[in-house]
């Protein structure tokens, strides 16, 4: 199957999209892909948050007290540590240095500042960015050393099987669920960086929003959201089979090879 099968089997108002690159000093010239169908960009929910611990490490003196909230953030996708990351440094400051270190833009949409996951991205845009750590990691830069090596140590649910479906078990991997109360889909997302021992930087992204109209299902989502029980076996259900599809689609079309 290829992406237009996978796409033309999306159900009536679904969106997904993804993206690849692989970038390096020498070797095969840079290669990149994009595919889309849907609405350019998605909200993000917590498929950010390593970019986040990257550039706050630097506007918070006490580095003791950016990694007690940064690891947490990237390993367990922390939103209490996330946020405090988040309204410590400023999501304009953060947002503006992710620009200038990647050239990726991501501007605030919604009023409220502390809400980190409402920032719209599109696959390419994402895959570009976590290029730029990746190369910064592999340059030297000890905490984009650390946020990819965190990335390592995500896991269960919240990793979607994707180093399974990528058959890259050294894989970092972050990934990002949610359904706000106003939206009649599920978002998941997820972004993979595959290992590397020279300066090649290969990054894949699937981003997905899965119809979830059904209001007794909606009902329960939402109570085990404000009770604070998981729901990332919900997004499986909903959205795993094609996040990994898309993801192992456009790293073979990258010509990856471990």
């Amino acid at each position: 199957m290829g992406f237009n099968e996978l796409l033309r089997d999306l159900q009536p108002g679904a969106s997904a999209q993804t993206a690849g690159i692989s970038r390096g000093h020498g070797g095969p010239p840079a290669r990149t892909l994009a595919v889309r169908s849907g609405p350019h960009r998605l909200r993000c929910a917590s498929l950010l948050k390593p970019l986040y611990a990257w550039v706050t490490a630097g506007r918070i003196p006490d580095a003791e007290r950016w990694r007690r909230h940064a690891e947490p953030a990237v390993v367990i996708s922390s939103n209490a540590d996330t946020r405090s990351l988040w309204l410590a440094v400023g999501p304009l400051v953060i947002l503006d240095d992710i620009y200038q270190r990647t050239g990726v833009s991501w501007p605030m949409h919604n009023g409220d500042p502390s809400r980190f996951g409402s920032i719209e991205v599109a696959a390419d845009e994402v895959a570009t960015a976590y290029a730029a750590l990746a190369q910064a990691a592999l340059a030297g830069d000890p905490v984009a050393g650390d946020v990819l090596e965190w990335m390592r140590q995500v896991e269960g649910q919240q990793a979607f099987g994707v180093r399974e479906a990528l058959a890259a078990p050294g894989s970092g991997v972050k990934c990002g669920w949610f359904g706000e109360p106003d939206e009649t889909c599920l978002r998941t997302h997820a972004v993979a960086v595959l290992p590397s021992e020279d300066t090649r930087a290969t990054v894949v992204v699937a981003l997905t929003a899965q119809p979830y109209a059904d209001a007794g299902e909606r009902d329960a989502y939402r109570a085990d959201v404000l009770a604070g029980l998981s729901v990332e076996a919900e997004h499986e259900r909903v959205a795993g089979p094609l996040l990994r599809s898309l993801l192992t689609m456009s790293l073979t079309e990258l010509g990856y090879q471990a």
